[in-house]
């Protein structure tokens, strides 16, 4: 009889890009890498406009964006400057946090565990953005 293996399933790769316009694209784009720590995997367009821009999350997924276009509808693109927000999953929220906090980033909602145990603190970004980061990872499927 042939031995099986046992197979151990494993989530999808993380397919949800969030996107949203930004004012000023680039100055947006370094301080989501150097406060926050994205990674800047691509960015297209010529001098200050960015046409898009993907920035990757370190433990999985990332971001989309570019800078607003003059004389677009909002209704016609990604979510406006500063009315944005997204949840980021770390396994390290206390290093986000410090470095954020050392890089005077406004923190709009401190450290704390949320009632379903998750480690959680929220921040804006320089268009008004709110970013939350912490370690709840959903449910499992």
């Amino acid at each position: 009889m042939a031995e099986t293996t046992r197979s151990t399933k494993q989530p999808p790769a993380p397919q949800v890009w969030p996107t949203f316009r930004a004012r000023d694209a680039r100055a947006l784009i370094r301080f989501l890498v150097d406060v926050f720590g994205f990674e800047e995997t691509v960015v297209h367009g010529d001098g200050d406009r960015v046409d898009h821009a993907q920035l990757s999350w370190p433990e999985g997924g990332g971001v989309m964006l570019g800078s607003v276009r003059e004389g677009a509808e909002v209704a016609d693109g990604p979510t406006p400057p500063g009315s944005f927000s997204a949840y980021v999953v770390t396994a390290d929220p206390d290093g986000v946090h410090a470095r954020a906090k050392e890089a005077g980033a406004e923190i709009v909602m401190d450290l704390h565990v949320t009632d379903y145990g998750s480690r959680d603190f929220a921040a804006r970004d320089p268009e008004g953005n709110r970013w939350y980061f912490g370690t709840y990872a959903g449910e499992p499927r």
